[in-house]
């Protein structure tokens, strides 16, 4: 079906780039783009699923407190660089 439609630079922009990177053409990319949103708004769209997988930590190692140890070595390099600036 033919129909005008009018679009915004930028989203052309991006269907342009969409239709260069796959190898397509414009339309093609226009119309893959719709229906994925389509899909996605009609609920057809599959739902993300994750593989939980074990990390193989050695005891002792709390991911619970990284990010208070993250910020303790963050405070550290902060400290270490205004003695620098002495």
């Amino acid at each position: 079906m033919r129909t005008t439609v009018t679009i915004d630079p930028d989203l052309a922009a991006r269907l342009r780039r969409i239709a260069y990177e796959r190898g397509i053409s414009f339309k093609e990319a226009l119309n893959d783009t719709l229906r994925a949103g389509l899909g996605a708004e009609a609920g057809t769209a599959r739902p993300y699923r994750l593989r939980a997988r074990r990390l193989g930590l050695r005891p002792g190692i709390e991911l619970d407190k990284a990010l208070r140890l993250a910020s303790a070595l963050e405070d550290e390099e902060t400290l270490r660089k205004l003695e620098l600036r002495k």
